[in-house]
């Protein structure tokens, strides 16, 4: 979990250390302290530039009945889900048992109750907690070890702890801690293990996420949005907009320096450089879904908007930059996923007779060509960028899973193979990787995309392999619905969610 870091950065680091935080704000944080009592000062400093927290902090540890740590903290209530991506600065500390994480407190104070997911120096990962004041601090240790992607949710007074080393999925860890209270201070900390000695370490991607509530009624009631972009290659993530209601589905256009996307039934263009959305007209057809999807030349936009008295979701093209609508199928549900590369056709889910199936109509409107007719749902279909191959997600099996077929329909296989509910393959364009977001089979069954789950976004090289994980998030319905890989391939667009603006 070691990280390199060029001199500059290193300098910034050393000036840190004879700094006193306080309590100004620190990015999402209220402040940070030392906690316990005649700590070495540390220090935390917040990296607009990378979104990055930069966490010095020396003490003995964070065990028995009291701790010495550095914390960057904030106060909430209710439920959340603390997620970062960390690591050490320099590839080996002064005590194999330094520690970074996440922790939940009652207090500011060294004897606090509290629960913390803690990284060790030498690996060891753990969920470890104190239950009550000046209690002995106990420890629920994962099988794997040297995590770098570090996850805590608290539901009432269970915790659950997920850990990752980057790439791989989650393992799960859960307790059930009362006595904490609904108000506490969540935050980054580190600890060296020595109270002569300060340790360094640097937390990316910080999210700090407020849950669905209970009751929340899907398609009715809504959570605010990120939109990030990933840089593919490094999994680095950046938060680039947020909004307090639903915003879905960013489509990257062909100029590299816009996205589109869907919110409260309106579709928005949004300029990467000022960071501003901006109306995109669509005539009436203003009930839009997050089912759009640019042309592969970037001057069409097709869209999926409901309309009632059709059946549902109806399709439609219009020009990229807006105008007046072009009614593409004649009844629906009819939701729009792809074009081909010559703009000639059009390949969407509908719903005939019954049963979801995968058809091609001309981009001008005209007769439909049904492309899948095996039982159960076919949907989210995609052409390659060279137009030989039409992938798509499929749960005739009995779980979802990525399909790819021929253009025509023919040879139809299945590219991923049942450990999650795989929906909505999405290829770069270079034609030679596919990204899409999996949930977990314990929270959706295999016929449903909701919103608001625990989904990976994972990448798959198009001539087989196996997936990498690129992203954690939680969100789901409207995440990564339409093609998203910037015109270059090196970045995706993608939405998370969170009922609470932090």
């Amino acid at each position: 979990m070691q990280q390199k870091f060029p001199f500059a950065f290193l300098l910034l680091l050393a000036l840190l250390l004879g700094r006193a935080s306080g309590a100004q704000q620190l990015g999402v944080f209220d402040g940070s302290q030392d906690i316990g009592t005649n700590v070495k000062p540390g220090a935390a400093a917040y990296l607009p530039a990378t979104q990055q927290y930069v966490v010095t902090g020396a003490g003995y540890n964070v065990w028995l009945d009291h701790d010495e740590l550095h914390y960057a903290y904030k106060k909430v209530t209710g439920d959340f889900i603390l997620y970062t991506r960390a690591s050490f600065v320099g590839c080996k500390g002064v005590e194999e048992h330094r520690k970074l994480g996440w922790m939940v407190r009652q207090s500011l104070t060294g004897t606090s109750p509290h629960v913390s997911a803690e990284v060790h120096g030498d690996g060891l990962t753990s969920l470890q907690y104190r239950p009550t004041s000046g209690a002995a601090t106990e420890e629920v240790r994962a099988k794997m070890t040297h995590a770098d992607i570090v996850q805590l949710e608290r539901v009432g007074d269970v915790y659950t702890m997920r850990v990752a080393q980057y790439g791989q999925p989650f393992e799960v860890v859960q307790k059930t801690v009362a006595g904490l209270g609904d108000a506490v201070y969540v935050g980054l900390f580190v600890c060296s293990h020595n109270a002569e000695v300060r340790e360094t370490a640097v937390f990316q991607d910080v999210r700090l996420s407020a849950p669905a509530p209970a009751g929340l009624v899907p398609y009715r009631q809504y959570l605010g949005s990120r939109l990030e972009v990933l840089d593919v290659a490094s999994g680095s993530r950046e938060v680039i907009y947020s909004a307090p209601n639903s915003l879905q589905a960013p489509n990257w256009q062909r100029n590299g320096k816009t996205l589109v996307y869907n919110s409260d039934g309106l579709m928005y263009s949004f300029d990467l450089t000022t960071r501003t959305p901006t109306l995109l007209p669509t005539g009436n057809v203003k009930n839009n879904n997050n089912d759009h999807v640019l042309s592969f030349d970037g001057r069409q936009l097709g869209l999926s908007s409901a309309v009632d008295k059709l059946g549902g979701s109806i399709v439609y093209t219009v020009p990229a930059a807006g105008g007046t609508p072009r009614q593409i199928t004649p009844k629906g549900p009819s939701y729009l996923h792809g074009w081909s590369p010559d703009a000639r056709h059009l390949v969407f889910t509908g719903q005939r007779n019954n049963e979801f199936d995968i058809y091609r109509v001309p981009a001008t409107g005209g007769k439909e060509v049904r492309l899948t007719t095996a039982s159960g749902l076919d949907d989210g279909p995609e052409y390659t960028p060279d137009g030989q191959f039409i992938y798509f997600n499929s749960n005739r099996t009995g779980t979802m899973q990525i399909w790819r077929m021929r253009a025509d329909g023919s040879q139809q296989e299945a590219v991923t193979h049942g450990e999650f509910q795989d929906w909505f393959p999405h290829i770069s364009p270079d034609g030679k990787f596919l990204v899409f977001i999996s949930f977990l089979k314990e929270e959706v069954p295999a016929d449903d995309h909701p919103f608001y789950k625990h989904v990976y976004i994972r990448r798959l090289p198009i001539g087989g392999g196996e997936p990498q994980v690129i992203a954690y998030i939680y969100g789901g319905q409207g995440t990564l619905n339409t093609p998203s890989w910037s015109p270059d391939g090196q970045k995706i667009a993608f939405i998370s969610n969170t009922a609470a603006p932090y």
